[in-house]
C-alpha cells in the first residue's frame, strides 16, 4: 500500500495524459510534437546528465550490468517462444520488442520516487546498458521489413547515441561544466513529466483483438516472468537492498512507447505495438506496486 501511494503521482501523470488527449482539445499533431520533443531532445539530455554524473563502483556496477543484460536477454528469449503459435512474421517481429523493451520515462521517474538521486543513478546504469542491447535487438528483428539497414537505424537512434555518449564521457573521466549540467538537468526534469503525460496520451487498445495469443504471451513475459527473473538475478548476485529494489523495478516496467515509433518507421505492425504498449502500461500500474510489495 505504501509503495502504491508513493508511485501514485507518477501514475497520475499518465492518467492526466489520457484525459488531456481525449478531453483537452489538443490536436493529434500536438502529441506527435510532444513525443518528438521528449524522444529526440529532453530524454537524451536526461540520459547524458544521469549517466555522466554516475559513480561506477566496480562490484555493484558489475552486478547491475549483469542484471540489465540478463533481464533484457531473458525477455527476448522468452518472447521468441511465441513462434510456437506460428504467428504472422511481420506481427511477430513488431511485437517481440514488447517482451523486452522498457519505458525509460517510467523507469527514471519511479526510480527517483523510490530511491531519490541514488535510485536515479542506479537506474541510469541499468538502462545505460540495456538501451543499446534492446534497441539493437528490436531494430534487428524489424530490419527485414524496412528499407533502412540495421547500422543506419542504430546510428540514428537518439537514446542509443545519448547513452553511448554519456558512458564514453563518464569513462573518460569528464566532468560536466556547471552551465552545461544545469541545462541538461532542466531538460531532463521536463522529460519526466512530459514523458509520462505523453505515455498516457498515446494509449490505444483497439488492435488487441488481433493475434490474441501473441498479445497475451508477450504481455505475460514482460509483466509476469521478467519480474521473477529480475528478483532471481538480484538475489543470486547478492545486490544491496536499495539496488535490488531498482533492479526489480526494471523487471516490472511496461514496454517503451518508442517501440511504436520504431515499428511504424520500419514497416512493422504499428497498431498492434500501440495496443501492446497500452496494455502493458495499464497493467503495470497495478503490477509494479504488487511486485515491489511482494518481492521488494
Amino acid at each position: 500500500m505504501q509503495t502504491a501511494l508513493l508511485l501514485l503521482p507518477d501514475f497520475a501523470l499518465i492518467a492526466l495524459g489520457v484525459l488531456l488527449a481525449r478531453r483537452g482539445g489538443f490536436a493529434p499533431q500536438f502529441w506527435v510534437g510532444v513525443e518528438r520533443l521528449v524522444y529526440f531532445i529532453l530524454f537524451p539530455a536526461l540520459l547524458v546528465h544521469s549517466i555522466a554524473r554516475t559513480s561506477f563502483h566496480a562490484g555493484t556496477a558489475l552486478g547491475l550490468v549483469q542484471c540489465s543484460l540478463g533481464i533484457t536477454l531473458a525477455g527476448a528469449l522468452l518472447g521468441s517462444l511465441a513462434l510456437a503459435f506460428k504467428p504472422d512474421a511481420r506481427r511477430f517481429a513488431s511485437g517481440l520488442q514488447c517482451a523486452f523493451r522498457f519505458n525509460s520515462y517510467v523507469a527514471l521517474a519511479l526510480a527517483s520516487r523510490l530511491g531519490g538521486e541514488p535510485g536515479t543513478a542506479t537506474m541510469a546504469v541499468i538502462i545505460g546498458v540495456a538501451v543499446p542491447l534492446a534497441n539493437a535487438m528490436a531494430v534487428l528483428a524489424l530490419a527485414r521489413h524496412s528499407g533502412a539497414g540495421l547500422w543506419r537505424e542504430l546510428a540514428r537512434n537518439p537514446l542509443l547515441v545519448a547513452t553511448l555518449g554519456g558512458l564514453a564521457f563518464n569513462l573518460a573521466g569528464g566532468t560536466l561544466a556547471e552551465p552545461v549540467a544545469a541545462l541538461l538537468s532542466r531538460l531532463g526534469q521536463a522529460s519526466i513529466a512530459l514523458g509520462l503525460i505523453a505515455v498516457g496520451a498515446g494509449l490505444q487498445l483497439r488492435q488487441l483483438g488481433v493475434s490474441r495469443w501473441l498479445v497475451g504471451w508477450f504481455t505475460f513475459v514482460k509483466l509476469g516472468l521478467l519480474p521473477l527473473v529480475a528478483f532471481g538475478l538480484a538475489q543470486a548476485l547478492a545486490l544491496p537492498p536499495a539496488e535490488a529494489r531498482v533492479v526489480l523495478l526494471f523487471g516490472c516496467l511496461p514496454t517503451a512507447s518508442s517501440a511504436y515509433v520504431l515499428a511504424q518507421r520500419m514497416g512493422g505492425d504499428g497498431p498492434l505495438v500501440a495496443g501492446l504498449i497500452s496494455l502493458s502500461t495499464l497493467l503495470s500500474m497495478l503490477g509494479i506496486p504488487l511486485w515491489l510489495g511482494l518481492l521488494g
